[in-house]
């Protein structure tokens, strides 16, 4: 029997970020996961740690882009017709939570959270020993010159009303600061305050170690066969039986289904991501992510290559990768930088846990006790990761936290939760 305060399902940057947290705070903590911790969602995104990002992702409007997206002609997004019935109720309610009123709720929750992650994720580097993997060089948005520039109005305006600098790019601008980029008919926001890292794969699995330096304990396990048993939550494991006061849900994209069985059924859906690495042909380079704005992806560069990921894929979870989106998303890449050959052999593919209002969830069940929340971060787990795991780790140690929570309490979906 192995005993502990705090059990953490889940090894992505939300869990071990939380495990740490605790971890540090003097508890002792039990981290689990199935695979080898930051192999999943937490492995491939983009790396970026955003200081802006105070809008949710719009619901697409433009009849052309609608009539793109179901023709399989968009790498922004992808969908599965088989998958459309399931989703139907999730989208509705995500394009409800699209009005201006919860665009401006948002911006005012968020603008506190990414105040925040940076020095967050400095904290958890140094402990980590990780600081080599972080680069201050901004981030790059693209957009096509003209009415395709008024689609980052909102993310402008925000960042004004919270003192977070940008700089608008005409195509010299652009060269100025990526050389090797084609961008005719392109004008660009540069967000000089955003970080990225060379591997987040990396990043977790560094806070992960420090973790385990600290005193915590990993263990190899599926969280399905959770039970609570006399106050105390028990989970077996090849080792024998992990026990612990209390639980934290961190698995991403699969903690939907796992919460149902504890009478929590959360609206959450995924939007699938894939990315591939590549070489850039000789003597051409990129210093910082670039996202096309218009078509979805991000160029990163990464240690294994130049990183392109894609944009959004409405499919089932487990399904396989969408080969059809990775290949349109390259081929709209190398009309702007020059790819050269891919490094990987076929497209990784993870799951981004995604509620309607764009909001995780972080907080307590309301119906069972000692069962916390920490999922749901969609497009920004990567960069609210570390602040996650330190919200998690005061509230359930009683403290106040650093930032208000109740806009991501699980009671905020209604009587279904």
């Amino acid at each position: 029997m192995h005993q502990a305060d705090v059990i953490v399902l889940g090894a992505g940057i939300i869990g071990v970020s939380t495990a740490m947290h605790l971890r540090q705070r003097g508890l002792d903590v039990i981290l689990v996961d199935r695979r080898y911790p930051g192999e999943e969602t937490s492995f491939g995104n983009a790396g970026v740690v955003e200081r802006n990002g105070f809008a949710p992702h719009p619901f697409p409007s433009n009849p052309i882009t609608l009539l793109q997206i179901l023709f399989g002609q968009s790498s922004a997004v992808s969908l599965d017709l088989k998958a459309l019935p399931q989703l139907l109720p999730w989208l509705a309610a995500y394009k409800r939570y699209g009005s201006q009123r919860h665009v401006q709720d948002y911006a005012r929750i968020m603008g506190r959270m990414r105040e925040m992650v940076l020095e967050e994720h400095a904290k958890l580097s140094e402990l980590a020993n990780s600081q080599r993997f972080y680069r201050k060089s901004g981030w790059l948005h693209l957009f096509k010159s003209g009415p395709g520039f008024s689609a980052g109005d909102t993310e402008r305006y925000f960042a004004r009303v919270f003192g977070v600098d940008y700089h608008e790019l005409d195509e010299e601008g652009i060269a100025g600061l990526e050389r090797d980029l084609t961008t005719t008919g392109y004008s660009g926001l540069f967000w000089p305050q955003t970080e990225s890292v060379s591997s987040p794969g990396a990043v977790t699995e560094a806070i992960w170690r420090a973790f385990v330096r600290e005193g915590g304990k990993f263990f190899s396990a599926d969280a399905t066969p959770l039970k609570r048993v006399r106050g105390q939550w028990m989970l077996p494991c090849d080792r024998g039986e992990l026990v612990g006061r209390h639980v934290v849900v961190a698995l991403g994209p699969w903690s939907g289904e796992f919460c149902k069985q504890f009478g929590d059924p959360f609206p959450l859906a995924v939007k699938r991501g894939h990315h591939l690495h590549f070489r850039p042909r000789s003597g051409a380079s990129l210093s910082r992510p670039v996202v096309d704005m218009s078509n979805g992806f991000v160029l990163t560069p990464m240690e294994k290559g130049i990183r392109l990921t894609t944009g959004v894929d409405f499919s089932h979870r487990d399904a396989a990768p969408n080969v059809a989106q990775m290949a349109l998303a390259e081929r709209r890449a190398r009309e702007i930088f020059p790819l050269g050959e891919a490094v990987d052999a076929e497209p990784w593919c993870g799951s981004r846990p995604c509620l309607p209002d764009s909001l995780p969830v972080l907080g307590k069940s309301q119906k069972v006790a000692n069962l916390w929340y920490n999922f749901g971060h969609g497009h920004s787990g990567f960069t609210l990761g570390p602040l996650s795991g330190r919200l998690m780790s005061e509230l359930i140690l009683g403290q106040t936290p650093a930032v208000d929570v109740e806009p991501f309490s699980p009671a905020r979906f209604g009587p279904q939760t």
